[in-house]
């Protein structure tokens, strides 16, 4: 900037290899000083016919201001009233130019039969001729398109379609968020190949043959290889799984060989095959034999006596493990690069370019968003982003005539996407990563627990801090606990601090219920067990909460009768806890009211190596138990909490809550008495006294589940309602 004598905001003209561009000037990011890297976007870069790494001249540009800028909308798109002034505000600052073709957000593209959310529209003509810059005063026109008008080319990511056979879709890598590093793996394997292969003959090595992408699915495997095939230049051929498949013999290969003609006489290509384990599955697991041929067809075709040439293969799929091992060695797939779900700061990217053609309003805060949207993978958060579209415009549904051919632009520009919009559109969209054992992240905090000090620090300890302060961890060569039991009577809060645990953590949170996993055929409780811990390292950073452990992981040889498979569930959590599989981000919490009759092996260092007993509470837990489930309660000046948590000696977490909720219970019963008696009774006045409080003592007591169960036990009941016993 300094040596071409410009200023941020001031224009420049960019010159590629096939195309000039006006754009303008701000300062890049200190990463990029002194490295003479100019980073223009996808739109930019293929009118000015450069690529990523090119070199391009930058030159300053005397741009004049517009009087005039006249505009086409699409055919297909009818607006009544005043658009010229919603235009300039989106214009407002931008060098056009006769000819150009550029994105505008009109309501989402909801108002045109084009996927993608923005709109595409042609500049005419300008006064002055030539490139100038809508300002505050241009006068926007809208003008019907001739059918003799200018022929141009729409530029740059507009369309949203996905090409023809042979073309390019257009995707560009601005449109690829939170996954920087297996983009630049990507385009390592297939572009630079493509560009320089004097650079492989140099080294005197192939370049690398095929590129397998896999992991969950809506991680954006597809959209990889769409925008490098874009990016590229290519000839790109696209191939279905299922489409090639024949009843007819000998068909399936023949369509798979003429794909791979087709590019080799299209050099360079790239050849992409979606949902690669759908036509090459293990041939030991099928039972077809066409499955069978269609697999030796691939394998000769990617490696066999003919040379391949310049044809490179993407293949993509979520469930790698089911393809055939013959296809995943060098040669044939010599990379496989894992698209995982995003983390935090991938979410946040992903959110942005969804949104980029919104109107958002102020209070829309993306980066919370994207820390409460753990699980969620890039198909969630287009999701997301479309959700919250649609919320916006069902608020201004009443607004809206939708049997008029025409949209009022008055009510275009109304149209505002708010933080409520998001917050409503993620109450319905869950995570498609964790869909199967997703719970919802509960809302409690280390707040909402009272007393527990030694175990909520424990936790802390165990599960938080590896996360907070990995660089501390990595400086003493300390790993993780690999999991946290929870022991001590019932109702002292164990669940409890599992949920807080979970919120607190900014954890993906699975939950098992102990007795959920078995089930009545040989192997299906293992499977369960590993499918558990799968869908924990997929999602990782993530908490499995199991519930009554003791239900699934008793002592070995106990049992009898239920053909060991509670034995063969505890060794597979043995197996998954600390076997040869790292458990990295992932932390077991368990817990259990009977530790006796958990298995020793499962307690041991290395597996559930925290035991933290939550115990009853004392004096000043209780009180502080009672303050958290009375802070939202009306209570009268009478009431003496630290009264109660004396007279509460023994009981636990769980009792006083019942306490608090009685006493609630019993001051709506005299006002409804008291309504149904005749007399006056006002809603707001109605308080908890302390007199409450003793009746809710007298009705709780800590011994009264316990005498109910000794009376069970030994039979000292002679008869009693089943609503008792409730």
């Amino acid at each position: 900037m300094d040596e071409l004598g410009v200023s941020s905001g001031e224009f420049v003209a960019i010159e590629g290899g096939e195309g000039r561009v006006i754009a303008r000037v701000w300062p890049g990011s200190s990463q990029d000083t002194g490295r003479g890297i100019v980073r223009i976007d996808g739109q930019l870069r293929q009118a000015a016919g450069a690529r990523i790494d090119d070199a391009v001249s930058v030159e300053a540009a005397d741009v004049n201001p517009a009087e005039r800028v006249r505009v086409a909308l699409p055919e297909n798109v009818r607006i009544q009233g005043d658009i010229g002034s919603y235009l300039r505000g989106k214009l407002s600052d931008r060098a056009v130019s006769p000819g150009d073709t550029l994105t505008v957000s009109l309501g989402f593209g909801l108002l045109t039969s084009r996927s993608g959310r923005q709109l595409p529209i042609t500049v005419v003509d300008t006064e002055p001729a030539g490139t100038v810059v809508v300002g505050n005063r241009t006068d926007v026109e809208l003008v019907d398109r001739a059918p003799d008008q200018l022929e141009i080319e729409a530029r740059g990511p507009i369309d949203g379609g996905d090409g023809e056979d042979g073309e390019a879709p257009t995707v560009t890598y601005e449109d690829v968020g939170g996954l920087d590093d297996e983009l630049e793996q990507v385009r390592e394997m297939i572009e630079l190949p493509m560009r320089h292969p004097e650079l492989f003959r140099t080294l005197g090595i192939d370049p690398p043959k095929g590129v397998l992408l896999h992991g969950p699915p809506g991680t954006g495997k597809t959209l990889i290889a769409r925008a490098v095939a874009n990016e590229v230049d290519a000839h790109f051929h696209s191939i279905s799984g299922p489409e090639i498949m024949s009843k007819y013999y000998g068909e399936s290969e023949e369509q798979l060989r003429e794909v791979f003609e087709e590019a080799a006489e299209n050099e360079p290509a790239i050849v992409f095959i979606d949902e690669l384990d759908s036509i090459a599955p293990k041939r030991e697991d099928v039972q077809g034999d066409v499955e069978r041929r269609v697999v030796a067809q691939l394998l000769s075709l990617m490696d066999g006596l003919e040379d391949r040439g310049e044809i490179t293969v993407i293949g993509t799929t979520n469930r790698v493990d089911a393809i055939d091992p013959a296809l995943r060695r060098g040669g044939r797939f010599d990379r496989e690069i894992e698209i995982g779900a995003p983390d935090t700061g991938g979410r946040e990217e992903i959110l942005q370019i969804h949104t980029r053609g919104m109107p958002l309003s102020e209070d829309v805060d993306l980066a919370r968003f994207a820390e409460n949207t753990h699980g969620f993978v890039g198909a969630d958060l287009e999701s997301l982003a479309k959700e919250a579209a649609m919320t916006a415009m069902r608020r201004l549904r009443p607004e809206l005539d939708l049997e008029a051919d025409e949209i009022d632009a008055e009510v275009l520009e109304k149209i505002e996407v708010t933080g409520g919009d998001f917050r409503s559109a993620l109450r319905g969209v869950e995570p498609s990563a964790m869909r199967e054992v997703f719970v919802e992240v509960p809302d409690v905090t280390w707040e909402d627990v009272g007393g527990l000090e030694e175990a909520k620090g424990r936790l802390r300890e165990a599960i938080q801090w590896p996360m907070e302060h990995a660089d501390a961890y990595e400086q003493v060569d300390l790993s993780p606990a690999k999991g946290v039991l929870l022991h001590g009577p019932p109702g002292t809060g164990k669940t409890l601090l599992a949920k807080a645990v979970a919120s607190e953590s900014q954890s993906n949170f699975i939950s098992v219920k102990g007795p959920e996993l078995f089930d009545k055929y040989v192997g299906e409780s293992e499977k369960g067990v590993r499918e558990v811990f799968e869908k924990a390292r997929a999602n990782a950073p993530t908490i499995i909460f199991f519930d009554e452990i003791d239900a699934i992981a008793s002592k070995r040889g106990s049992g009898s009768g239920d053909s060991n498979v509670g034995e063969r569930v505890v060794s597979q959590l043995l197996t998954e806890l600390d076997g040869l599989e790292e458990l990295e981000d992932v932390v077991v919490v368990a817990a259990s009211n009977r530790p006796e009759l958990i298995d020793d092996a499962l307690l041991r260092p290395g597996r559930l190596d925290r035991h933290v007993e939550v115990a009853e509470p004392d004096r000043d837990a209780r009180r502080e138990i009672f303050r958290i489930h009375t802070q939202n309660r009306p209570l009268a000046a009478d009431v003496d909490l630290d009264t109660l948590a004396e007279e509460t000696e023994g009981y636990t977490g769980a009792d006083v809550e019942a306490i608090c909720r009685e006493a609630a219970t019993i001051a709506v019963r005299e006002h409804v008495e008291r309504e149904a008696a005749g007399k006056d009774s006002d809603v707001e006045a109605i308080e908890l006294t302390a007199d409450h409080f003793e009746r809710a003592l007298e009705e709780i007591s800590p011994d009264a589940v316990a005498d109910l169960e000794s009376g069970l036990e030994t039979g000292g009941f002679d008869e009693f309602d089943a609503n008792d016993v409730a």
